[in-house]
């Protein structure tokens, strides 16, 4: 199994683990800015050591499409065949996942809004294919964590597509239901700011639960400051989707005050 992500991707360990579990062999190709293996083993990087993954490092941005290209050239002329699963598993199989999710979801009713965090788009693609079968009717929200809503949008619908073909619906999804808020980029890419670290100490205090700083917290603070501006208000029903991401936080430069 070959997969790519940054540093500390929660999906290529992830892969990692499953990869482990079913006995495969499992390569990763990872983001550091000058190709050059981080000297320390934190978060999710000393996971991928200990499931035994094989690690590529390189400078070269998502969708480490020639990293990828690379390594699997390399290890089907040692005589494997791998398989390629795209960075964030986003493909028609990887959104199949939250379909399933959204499914589920539905049991315990409708929601006003959901919101959740939205990077290469397997999350929000698969809960908006699942939503259309589950007829649920209320928003669903993305908090982009490193994407503008422009060149974001055709991703998701090309993925949602994608997905009702696999299981053969005839149905096209409404371009106007792709809700994407870019509002909430800060530095940029995995880079913590006030907002944040806000969002992960409330969560943490409040309710116990931990939350990493780059996906879910980045979400979790757009959530928040929705709420302070009024636009949503006391009485609806909101879902929150946590999606994973705890093991990143160990990783993460966050202060404790």
């Amino acid at each position: 199994m070959i997969t790519a992500g940054s540093t500390q991707s929660n999906h290529a360990r992830q892969t990692a683990a499953a990869a482990a579990r079913c006995g495969l062999a499992c390569h990763l190709v990872l983001y550091t800015p000058d190709g050059i293996p981080p000297q320390d083993l934190t978060g999710n990087l000393l996971l991928n050591h200990l499931l035994g993954a094989t690690i590529h490092w390189t400078p070269e941005r998502s969708p480490y499409t020639a990293t990828i290209t690379r390594v699997e050239s390399d290890l089907r002329a040692e005589g494997h065949q791998p398989y390629v699963i795209p960075y964030g598993g986003s493909n028609a199989y990887g959104l199949m996942g939250y379909v399933t999710a959204m499914l589920e979801c539905a049991a315990q009713g409708q929601f006003d809004t959901q919101v959740f965090a939205t990077s290469s788009g397997g999350t929000q693609s698969g809960l908006l294919l699942g939503a259309h079968l589950a007829e649920i009717m209320g928003q669903l929200v993305g908090i982009s964590v490193d994407r503008v809503q422009s060149d974001f949008r055709p991703d998701i619908l090309s993925l949602v597509r994608g997905g009702a073909n696999l299981l053969g619906l005839d149905w096209e999804p409404d371009p106007t239901a792709v809700i994407i808020n870019d509002h909430y980029l800060g530095g940029g890419y995995a880079v913590i700011g006030d907002a944040e670290r806000e969002a992960v100490h409330l969560l943490a205090r409040t309710e116990g639960i931990l939350i990493d700083p780059v996906y879910t917290g980045r979400a979790f603070a757009g959530l928040i400051d929705l709420i302070r501006r009024g636009t949503f208000t006391p009485g609806q029903r909101i879902l929150f989707w946590h999606t994973g991401g705890a093991a990143a936080l160990f990783a993460s430069q966050l202060s404790v005050t």
